[in-house]
């Protein structure tokens, strides 16, 4: 994956974050689920990244 991908799901991870942590702060509900959501959605782009990473060196390894 390149380098742009990476750093875009981890801004996204620590955008979520950041919102996630202002709805608990002014108690509201919804911001901070959406802030959760965008967390984990970031978390789970960034493990796709790490994977394919993995797949890919693998391969080139091999031949």
């Amino acid at each position: 994956m390149g380098m742009d991908d990476k750093t875009r799901h981890k801004g996204e991870e620590v955008k979520g974050n950041v919102k996630e942590g202002w709805g608990k702060l002014t108690d509201n509900a919804s911001l901070e689920t959406e802030g959760k959501a965008e967390k984990w959605a970031g978390k789970a782009k960034g493990a796709v990244d790490e994977a394919v990473d993995d797949l890919t060196d693998d391969e080139t390894r091999r031949n």
